[in-house]
């Protein structure tokens, strides 16, 4: 049996308008204003590099598509921008009933809904990573390839 969630007449017939949290009365659900900032991405918390060999680990990771780094408190995190193959059109989870235990754990009441996604550190480039493991270690160019041999052409 194919399990389908199919959002109710009432969800399908609000407009995303966005609206502030405070706004919306208690008896909506803030998903009808919601365009699924949650199932967009997933983070996990990383160990926090200390070495040069660390750092290098992370440049990877921003090597590759829609990766990021990012530092709360003293906590990192590889963020993984992606959408769950699930998330239907009108951004409802088309597997709601049998999703998964992390979300039915997650909740609206503390959600990102209103979230303007700022952190201690936020990385998006292998070369922002080198920048500031560069100036952690004191060590220019700690990353770089050495500088090719210019052959002069006769």
């Amino acid at each position: 049996m194919l399990l389908h969630s199919s959002p109710d007449l009432k969800s399908m017939n609000k407009p995303k308008i966005r609206m502030r949290r405070e706004d919306i009365r208690p008896d909506e659900n803030l998903c009808d204003y919601c365009t699924a900032k949650c199932c967009r991405y997933f983070a996990l918390s990383i160990d926090t590099p200390r070495t040069a060999a660390d750092f290098d680990y992370l440049r990877w990771y921003l090597l590759h598509d829609r990766a990021s780094l990012f530092v709360e408190g003293t906590t990192w995190y590889l963020l993984v921008h992606t959408t769950c193959k699930h998330l239907q059109d009108d951004h409802r989870c088309g597997i709601y009933e049998t999703r998964p235990k992390i979300c039915r754990d997650y909740t609206t009441h503390e959600c990102e809904y209103d979230d303007s996604y700022t952190y201690d550190w936020y990385f998006e480039t292998p070369e922002q990573i080198e920048e500031y493991a560069n100036a952690r270690f004191n060590t220019p160019e700690t990353f770089r390839s050495p500088k090719p041999q210019l052959s002069v052409l006769n």
